[in-house]
């Protein structure tokens, strides 16, 4: 976890409190998964099934989930997906994101 926890030391104020609420939200799903440093980022493992929550200049992008294992956040949200399979929060997107919306992503991308 010490690597974890570097990362977690160098997040901005800005963005600690969105990446606090999505990693809480995880753990609060799947409180046996583990977390370890992958790709540069915190990525939350259950079974074979990861996530990855990455911070960048305007906020968290949650990478890994797939397409057909997104609980129809993409769907949703159209306008928060970014290539192939990221989605960036920004920090005045999430009053328009429920907590709901993201337990039902994180269960669709995490269910072993």
């Amino acid at each position: 976890m010490g690597s974890v926890q570097e990362y977690l030391d160098y997040i901005a104020p800005g963005h600690r409190r969105l990446f606090d609420r999505v990693s809480g939200l995880i753990l609060e799903e799947f409180p046996q998964a583990s977390v370890a440093l992958s790709y540069g980022m915190p990525t939350y493992r259950v079974e074979k099934r990861r996530l990855h929550i990455g911070v960048w200049q305007h906020g968290v992008s949650i990478y890994g989930w797939g397409t057909d294992r997104d609980g129809g956040f993409s769907s949703r949200h159209p306008e928060l997906i970014s290539g192939k399979a990221t989605i960036r929060l920004r920090s005045t997107d999430m009053a328009a994101v429920t907590d709901d919306e993201l337990r039902a992503l994180i269960r669709a991308a995490l269910k072993p």
